[in-house]
């Protein structure tokens, strides 16, 4: 089943952002948000990932389908790196890790706990989370931040293997990660400038 959002308006803190955004993403495929920082590419992920009602508009396919993952890595200091992902795969039903390890080239730092990782490992961590919940829909947040060109290409990899186990993707990113994806710019989508400042006008 797609993933399909029709005529979408999200917003932060009932003030609106974007509006009318329309887009599908069929198993096996992957969708590219691009814009400016600040144009509400993370406001429509978190809304598509169910962390935030929509303002208008409807989003099908998605229960119960998505593993999402932002800026902050989901891990546990004091656990190590195999201890981190067995404890987000007990949380989704699963118990294999070891795919994810040799995903992310975790498997030689399974035994370190985690707050003795670098930030670009920390953040191998972090995504490797995704291979470990058995969802179909990625949902991902700027996902290359703090990774090397090396870990990028890990990552990339990774995606493609889910793609082609029929998964999908759903990412905003201002890296090109080689992926044959659709790419939709959330620019031509901001909220009308109107609709913006009454909804400002909460706030004075």
């Amino acid at each position: 089943m797609e993933l399909t959002v029709t005529d979408l308006a999200v917003g932060r803190g009932g003030v609106p952002v974007l509006a009318g955004v329309s887009f599908a993403v069929a198993p096996g495929a992957a969708l590219v948000l691009r814009g400016p920082n600040g144009a509400g590419k993370t406001t429509l992920l978190r809304t598509v990932a169910g962390l935030q009602e929509p303002m208008a508009g409807t989003v099908h396919g998605a229960e119960d389908r998505v593993a999402y993952a932002a800026h902050a890595d989901g891990i546990k200091g004091a656990l190590n790196v195999a201890e981190n992902l067995a404890f987000w795969a007990s949380v989704f039903g699963q118990s294999d890790i070891e795919a994810a390890l040799r995903a992310f080239d975790l498997e030689a730092l399974r035994n370190r706990r985690a707050a003795a990782l670098s930030a670009g490992q920390k953040r191998r961590l972090g995504l490797a989370r995704m291979r470990v919940t058995g969802r179909a829909i990625w949902v991902l947040d700027e996902p290359t931040v703090s990774l090397d060109a090396a870990s990028v290409a890990l990552f990339a990899e990774a995606v493609r293997a889910h793609l082609a186990a029929g998964g999908m993707a759903l990412i905003a990113t201002h890296i090109d990660l080689g992926l044959d994806a659709q790419v939709l710019d959330v620019a031509p989508f901001r909220a009308p400038a109107q609709a913006m400042a009454a909804a400002d006008e909460v706030f004075l």
